[in-house]
């Protein structure tokens, strides 16, 4: 499908990464899903080309790409090339922004520089293990004590668990206010920050994720971002840029199942002619390259949004809901297209289908995607 929205300036940044991720990431692929981690090195080596933090200004040693398309290239791209474990719009497009819209100039040149250039590996720790999407629920609390807050409490299913060197924590700081939350920058090396053991999961194996304790971990004053009480308020805006990066994701990662699928069925052979001869299996792919190419143009048309200020959570929530399904389905159907090749291992359509089921529950599930989608329908 042609698309319209990207300038030669976007397609050579989508050509630098590209390149860089086919000669970086995407040969180690193997290795890192045993280790159950990535190398801190490879954040080194994006940062030195510029693919992390893009939007950063020049002064903290960002490029100045205040244009949410260069985040949807890194976010497609990295779908694209069939990585799960690297995922560089996790650092750049979800956490750093936080920091950026709204922690203060102190907190900015404190953490910015490091997170541009890859010394800092970012994460977000919101999740508890009785608060998911259900951000009232959080037990965990940050006490002011004057000179700094006193954070107690715990996070699960945190990306970047292991090699996170710094975290947005979400915590309560008044108990009589279920939506009082505030966000504050949270250093590994704080005492009494304890990580877990690297989480088993069903799929994106080389995707470290943990779960943190913070036992009367004291976090400085100045390392609240924003102001006391509106982190629920930061989160909620910052939802529709989160939500739509995991859409741009999800739709790169499509892309690449549905590659890997037609390429496989023009080999395969079954009664006497190739699979991919037969009419069954070019309805079901040409299905679904037809959704991909909707996703896709709507994806596109709210990178614009988000660019003018206009894009909103529904929108966002209406992407990341249909690229998930799509995602999921491309899965499924391209392991059913594989026959028995794609229930092994050494067939990258089965890793695909087993990273691509988390899709549909992290930065919201598929039901409260529709639950937000619904809740605008019906307002007064």
């Amino acid at each position: 499908m042609k698309r319209f929205i990207f300038e030669e300036e976007h397609e050579m940044f989508r050509e630098s990464f590209r390149t860089f991720l086919q000669k970086e990431v995407v040969p180690y692929r193997d290795e890192w899903r045993q280790a159950g981690m990535v190398p801190r090195e490879v954040y080194r080596k994006a940062g030195e080309m510029g693919f992390l933090v893009p939007q950063a200004p020049e002064e903290l040693g960002g490029l100045g790409l205040d244009d949410f398309r260069f985040q949807q290239i890194i976010a497609e791209e990295m779908g694209a090339c069939g990585e799960t474990g690297f995922i560089s719009n996790l650092h750049t497009s979800i956490v750093a922004p936080f920091i950026l819209a709204n922690g203060s100039e102190t907190l900015q040149q404190k953490y910015i520089p490091g997170s541009v250039t890859g010394e800092l590996i970012l994460g977000i720790a919101m999740t508890e293990p009785d608060a998911g999407s259900d951000v009232a629920g959080m037990r965990t609390t940050a006490v002011d004590q004057g000179d700094h807050y006193l954070l107690n409490g715990n996070k699960t299913y945190i990306s970047n668990g292991i090699c996170g060197d710094l975290f947005v924590v979400a915590a309560r700081t008044n108990p009589d206010i279920p939506h009082a939350i505030s966000l504050f920058a949270v250093e590994a090396n704080f005492d009494g920050f304890i990580r877990g053991a690297n989480l088993k999961k069903m799929g994106m194996k080389s995707q470290d994720t943990a779960e943190l304790f913070f036992d009367n971990v004291k976090v400085p004053k100045e390392n609240l971002i924003g102001v006391e009480g509106e982190g629920f308020k930061y989160l909620m805006a910052g939802l529709a840029k989160e939500r739509l990066s995991c859409a741009m994701w999800n739709i790169g990662l499509a892309q690449y199942g549905l590659d890997l699928t037609v390429e496989f069925v023009k080999e395969r052979k079954a009664f006497g002619k190739s699979v991919a001869q037969f009419q069954n299996t070019q309805f079901k792919l040409a299905d679904l390259k037809a959704r991909l190419d909707a996703i896709t143009a709507l994806c596109d048309q709210l990178s614009i949004a988000i660019n003018q200020g206009h894009a909103t959570s529904e929108d966002a929530s209406s992407a990341k809901l249909l690229s998930s399904e799509l995602l999921c389905d491309v899965a499924d159907e391209g392991v059913q297209l594989h026959g028995g090749a794609g229930y092994m291992e050494e067939y990258p359509i089965c890793h695909l289908y087993k990273d691509s089921r988390i899709t549909r529950i992290f930065a919201g599930t598929s039901e409260i995607m529709k639950l937000i989608i619904a809740r605008d329908m019906f307002k007064d």
